[in-house]
């Protein structure tokens, strides 16, 4: 079931690539249903908070009416950050699945491990790797065409 609901995040990763965006996709799943799915928007809406996840947490938290979402799935094509994953502990997600590891910037097994730190109130189930080599493959087609165009 998790490359079902992960396809989607990566078909948001694909909507991100084709507006110039960080191709990275998220989607929220609540009793087998989605409820939420996002992808990056930073350069578009001129926001550095403007991940996949946090948006799809703000979707889904809107969905359901409550900012708990306790008993809801995050699928998410790239390991989240530190304010992602932060969001995550916040809102009390339990299952997060993600596919390509970030081995620049990934809070939740890569650099830290903020989702399963025992100082922290809350904690999250981790599966890591799901569907990673499609996952990673279009992140690396896009920073190898920014490269080419010389952008950052």
């Amino acid at each position: 079931m998790h490359d079902v609901f992960m396809r989607m995040a990566l078909s948001q990763a694909e909507a991100a690539l084709g507006e110039d965006e960080v191709p990275v996709g998220a989607v929220i799943v609540h009793d087998g249903r989605v409820i939420a799915a996002a992808h990056n928007q930073r350069e578009q809406l001129h926001d550095p908070t403007a991940h996949a996840e946090m948006i799809a947490i703000t979707q889904a938290a809107e969905s359901r009416g409550d900012w708990r979402l306790e008993d809801c799935t995050l699928y998410v094509t790239l390991e989240p950050c530190v304010m992602c994953a932060g969001a995550i502990l916040q809102a009390r997600i339990p299952l997060v699945v993600y596919g390509a590891t970030d081995p620049k910037a990934g809070a939740v097994s890569t650099l830290f491990q903020l989702l399963n730190d025992p100082r922290l109130n809350h904690r999250a189930q981790v599966i890591p790797g799901v569907m990673a080599a499609p996952c990673g493959e279009i992140l690396s087609r896009f920073f190898l065409a920014q490269r080419k165009l010389g952008k950052k």
